[in-house]
């Protein structure tokens, strides 16, 4: 039986932005709940603004939605104004749609995007009243399904999951969707049910796999329980991107999110192999999508939502092979009606440049470096592929063409790192600084304003790096005072502003990361503790994880301090993401002695992912 759940206005005029929670949104599908065999909650566990910029969730719910007997609605974590109500008043979370109860649903499903919001998941599972482990769950309540990134180790979440998609999620729902409503009208269990789509390609049902430890606290071996399911789970990828499902009709929101635009996908992949990258490696291989596709996309989001923007989606646009021809027909088409381009993920270089100047008021705008290192012994270490040369020139063009403003990333933290690592941060964040102040002062615009941002690094499953250690807070603070005082110490000081990322967050999103089934006591514990929100500065609390540890007697360091041998079962192991495990090993002992590995379009390094028929190889299509 569905249960209305609209919120009273009473409620709503007490908590904070209240059209997060009302719906009704332009491009909103609506559908006769009655009519359909499937009713799937797609979720984002964080608040509204964060959940309707993800461009994975918009695209399953208008391919869901594109199915006669599927309503696919939406649910994002209740901010915590409004946490504490339904929790006071036993209001169970509802689906922005139709404003259902949760429960009532055949499926909800998780996008799992970064591992700091897997308290939220938790509270979406409270509020929905759903029992938090899956052992505990009969047909009373959905079938949860977990999907995204974090899902390449989904050990920490496995106790709270029924199912994982490992993969692209244009693939399999079908087989998925058509298992469930077979397994509903035959009666079947919904043992019976995990059973079944636990064979389907990319399905990892947790419940069905045994884990066992060695006395150091070290995987010993996972395995099926049942002959009939795969040891191995097969990371699912969409080779034709072109033809694949992607929404003309985006809801546009009440309220302003962060990604308040159009957004153009362009390819998936990565040909670089930067050994820290997680997105380089598990979305491989590269997959561009045909440029007439992409000009009628464009023209017909911007028809559909009235959006001022339009921005480019990939993880290095610069290599897309028709990008020349596709920015200039958005510059031809939509310039003039007042549209702007966004073009992130761009080399600096000449052609990256003449665009941005087109497109971009140059005196409000900066420009994006990431040489993730100062040093180039640690751009070699990396594969970042980036010499200091490449950078001082691109600078150099960039000041040339009227910008005045740099923002710089870097990592602290990666293996093999030295102090002289870390002060050559400041160092040349000052050598761009003089790349400036030598061009004549007439051609100028002020004064040069370069601000360089240092996160900490965090070893990720399937990359070259997932074997590295990790350090403490203490250290962490300390690498990050060697770059403040490094730049205090520059010749042009003055221009160059330095922000560092939280330690503590990063220690915890590395426990993680890498952790295994034995850290979903943690997770849940911590929001019985009142954790919640730990993706917001102004709502994580590591205290409350420090002492969580100590309550259940886990050693954090176990998962972050130490460095794993070549040879340690994962917890994630199980899982073949395309590219091989022999694969990351070369490339773990090629950093090792700082050499660099040539991007895919110059030379094919063997990774694995070419398997996948279709992929973008460096002689083109195989």
């Amino acid at each position: 039986m569905n249960t209305k759940l609209a919120l009273s206005d009473e409620i709503l005029l007490t908590v904070d932005k209240p059209a997060r929670y009302i719906g009704n949104e332009l491009n909103m599908v609506k559908k006769d709940p009655t009519q359909v065999d499937i009713r799937f909650a797609m979720c984002f566990p964080d608040v509204y603004e964060i959940g309707m910029s993800h461009l994975g969730m918009q695209i399953l719910y208008d391919m869901f939605n594109q199915r006669e007997d599927v309503y696919c609605e939406r649910v994002f974590s209740p901010w915590p104004d409004l946490h504490k109500i339904m929790k006071e008043q036993q209001i169970p979370l509802f689906a922005l749609e139709t404003q259902d109860a949760v429960k009532d649903f055949d499926f909800l499903g998780i996008t799992i995007q970064y591992e700091m919001c897997y308290t939220n998941i938790l509270q979406i599972l409270d509020l929905a009243q759903i029992p938090f482990y899956a052992k505990n769950r009969d047909w009373d309540v959905p079938v949860v399904i977990g999907g995204g990134p974090c899902t390449y180790n989904p050990e920490p979440l496995a106790d709270f999951f029924d199912l994982f998609y490992i993969g692209e999620g244009e693939i399999r729902y079908d087989q998925l969707f058509a298992l469930y409503k077979v397994c509903r009208k035959n009666g079947s269990s919904r043992a019976e049910f995990l059973h079944e789509a636990a064979k389907i390609p990319g399905m990892y049902v947790p419940s069905l796999y045994e884990v066992s430890y060695k006395e150091d606290g070290t995987i010993e071996e996972m395995k099926p329980v049942f002959e009939d399911v795969p040891a191995k789970v097969e990371k699912q990828v969409v080779m034709d991107l072109t033809d694949a499902p992607y929404p003309e009709k985006p809801i546009v929101p009440f309220i302003k999110v962060t990604q308040d635009r159009v957004v153009l996908e362009i390819q998936r992949g990565c040909i670089r192999g930067c050994r820290f990258c997680q997105a380089g490696m598990i979305y491989r291989p590269n997959r561009e999508k045909d440029i007439s596709v992409l000009k009628k996309h464009a023209y017909e989001m911007l028809k559909n939502t009235g959006h001022e923007e339009i921005s480019l989606s990939s993880l290095s646009s610069s290599d897309y092979s028709q990008l020349e021809e596709l920015v200039n027909f958005l510059i031809d088409n939509f310039k003039e009606k007042g549209v702007n381009i966004s073009l992130p993920s761009l080399r600096i270089d000449a052609f990256s440049l003449d665009v941005m100047g087109k497109v971009q008021d140059i005196r409000k705008s900066s420009l994006t470096f990431a040489p993730e290192a100062g040093s180039q012994r640690l751009r070699n270490v990396i594969n970042k592929g980036l010499t200091e040369d490449v950078i001082l020139h691109g600078a150099g063009m960039a000041f040339e063409g009227g910008w005045q403003k740099v923002k710089l990333y870097f990592m602290l933290g990666l293996p093999t790192e030295t102090p002289e690592d870390m002060r050559a941060i400041a160092e040349l964040a000052n050598k761009i600084a003089v790349r400036y102040y030598e061009i004549p002062k007439d051609q100028r615009n002020g004064k040069c304003q370069i601000t360089i941002s240092t996160s900490f690094f965090v070893p990720k499953p399937f990359t070259p790096f997932q074997w590295a250690r990790m350090y403490d807070k203490d250290n962490y603070l300390g690498r990050a005072k060697i770059v403040n005082d490094a730049v205090k110490e520059q010749l042009n000081r003055k221009s160059i502003k330095y922000n560092w990322h939280e330690a503590d967050v990063t220690v915890l999103e590395g426990i993680f990361a890498r952790g295994d089934r034995k850290v979903g006591q943690a997770i849940l514990k911590a929001y019985e503790n009142g954790c919640i929100f730990d993706a917001w500065s102004e709502f994580f609390d590591n205290n409350r994880w420090i002492e969580t540890f100590k309550e259940i007697g886990m050693d954090p360091d176990f998962y972050t301090m130490r460095e794993r041998s070549l040879d340690e079962v994962f917890p994630w192991d199980f899982i073949d993401a395309g590219v091989t495990k022999e694969f990351m090993i070369r490339q773990w002992k090629t950093a090792m002695e700082e050499k660099v590995t040539p991007n895919c379009r110059m030379q094919c390094s063997g990774c694995g992912a070419m398997n996948y028929k279709g992929g973008v190889c460096f002689e083109g299509k195989n």
